[in-house]
């Protein structure tokens, strides 16, 4: 059931007085783009006839292919709640999808490959692939000329309130904003690190809660911007504290429920979340590329900090790569806890579904969970236990990705090749850099 219709958006449109139109989409690297026209293109654009130069975005097409059209999701129909200008109109979004000229959808749009992986899906008998997200970012205070600097604006911890966390008010505007847009929140409060936040919605279905996830990032950033901040989904910002996470919780539904549910079954879990879970293990060397996709990501995925260094599951503890959660019935699901939010969610998604399909048509063996500190294990104690580590640079997790077929048939091989091509420029141009830890202890000793 569509949640909007074409002529539901026309009226609406006109009793709230939009008169501005988004069109957005993400780019393969996870960076929201939009075109913005007046509303009088509306019609244009509910018509499937607007198009846009793809060879200026990051990972789509030369410059000879350049003329790529742009089809809304009528039911991502959303009136931002602020105007353009004061008594002004508002702005409204829709989410859209890329296409070719000839009406077939463009392979290096994200969320199409997204779409192309749930199809996959429903081969198995699955209906649903469900994401229940968990991302946190920092606020920094924002200079006199509006730029961003490292000056954070309180010195609170988990859980801490005012005025200890000085973010507290930009925090609950962005949860009232957010809830304003549908936004089921769930839990909002202040992280481990000063200046660190985390704020959690209800679980949706995958298409959706990607969407719901760009979402997310624009409102936060704006009403940031609002209190004289800048929010960043860095992962890890600053030396010497936790960075930021997204963890993703996972489930798989049928028509007659939450597959990963065996009220019979070890710890209630099901054979099928058994064999998803392996999947994901299996291969989780290589879509750690994706899930964790900057230099930047490996600096929070180092022991200490508390995000997962090794590969391995528990029920009951917080060390490993996936946890499972106590929730049973409908709740069931598998918490993957290295995601961090620099990464696309829709490539995320992909290669998370494939990975546990994978796991599930292989009947692929879980291993028995570890319910024991992992970090305070020795590498022998580890390794006798079969638990590995997660790539330490993307330059390994590259050549994780680029040997596991599975996960870049996940990627498709447009998108494949131009996100490895950019990630390996990003290595590149990062190895070459001199940083000022190097100066710290080279340059009077040698």
């Amino acid at each position: 059931m569509a949640k909007f219709t074409r002529k539901e958006i026309e009226a609406t449109s006109k009793k709230e007085n939009v008169r501005f139109l988004r069109l957005m989409f993400t780019d393969i690297l996870g960076v929201i783009k939009n075109v913005e026209v007046p509303i009088s293109q509306l019609e244009k654009v509910l018509d499937n006839e607007m198009m846009f130069d793809g060879s200026s975005i990051e990972g789509f097409v030369r410059i000879e292919e350049s003329d790529m059209y742009l089809r809304p999701d009528l039911d991502t129909w959303l009136i931002f709640p602020w105007e353009t200008n004061e008594g002004s109109g508002k702005v409204a979004r829709l989410i859209c999808d890329v296409y070719n000229p000839d009406g077939t959808p463009f392979a290096g749009d994200p969320r199409s490959n997204l779409k192309r992986a749930l199809k996959e899906m429903t081969a198995f008998g699955f209906t649903d692939f469900n994401l229940g997200p968990e991302p946190e970012f920092f606020l920094f205070k924002l200079d006199e000329r509006n730029e961003p600097t490292l000056e954070l604006n309180d010195d609170g911890g988990y859980f801490d309130l005012a005025p200890t966390d000085l973010g507290e008010n930009c925090r609950r505007d962005i949860v009232l904003q957010l809830e304003d847009l549908g936004f089921e929140i769930e839990a909002s409060h202040h992280e481990v690190a000063p200046g660190q936040h985390e704020i959690d919605w209800k679980y949706a279905s995958a298409l959706e809660a990607c969407d719901n996830i760009q979402t997310f990032k624009l409102i936060v950033k704006t009403v940031a911007r609002k209190h004289g901040l800048h929010a960043t989904f860095m992962p890890k910002p600053l030396y010497g504290v936790n960075g930021s996470g997204m963890h993703f919780n996972l489930s798989l539904f049928t028509k007659d429920g939450n597959a990963f549910y065996d009220k019979d079954g070890d710890m209630e879990l099901s054979d099928t979340a058994r064999h998803f879970l392996a999947g994901i293990l299996d291969h989780a060397k290589a879509f750690t590329a994706i899930v964790n996709p900057t230099v930047n990501s490996y600096k929070r995925l180092v022991p200490g900090y508390e995000a997962p260094v090794y590969i391995a599951w528990s029920g009951r503890n917080r060390s490993p790569l996936i946890r499972v959660p106590q929730s049973r019935g409908m709740s069931t699901r598998v918490e993957l806890r290295s995601v961090d939010p620099s990464a696309n969610p829709y490539l995320a998604m992909a290669v998370l579904l494939k990975a546990g399909l994978d796991g599930i048509k292989n009947e692929m063996k879980a291993p028995e969970p570890i319910n024991r500190n992992i970090y305070a294990m020795s590498e022998k104690d580890r390794h006798e236990n079969g638990i590995y580590d997660l790539p330490g640079t993307l330059h390994d997790a590259l050549k994780y990705l680029a040997e596991d077929s599975t996960i870049k048939n996940g990627l498709g091989e447009h998108i494949y090749e131009n996100f490895a091509n950019a990630k390996r420029i990003e290595w590149a141009a990062f190895r070459e850099q001199v940083t000022e830890w190097e100066r710290d202890q080279y340059l009077k000793m040698y």
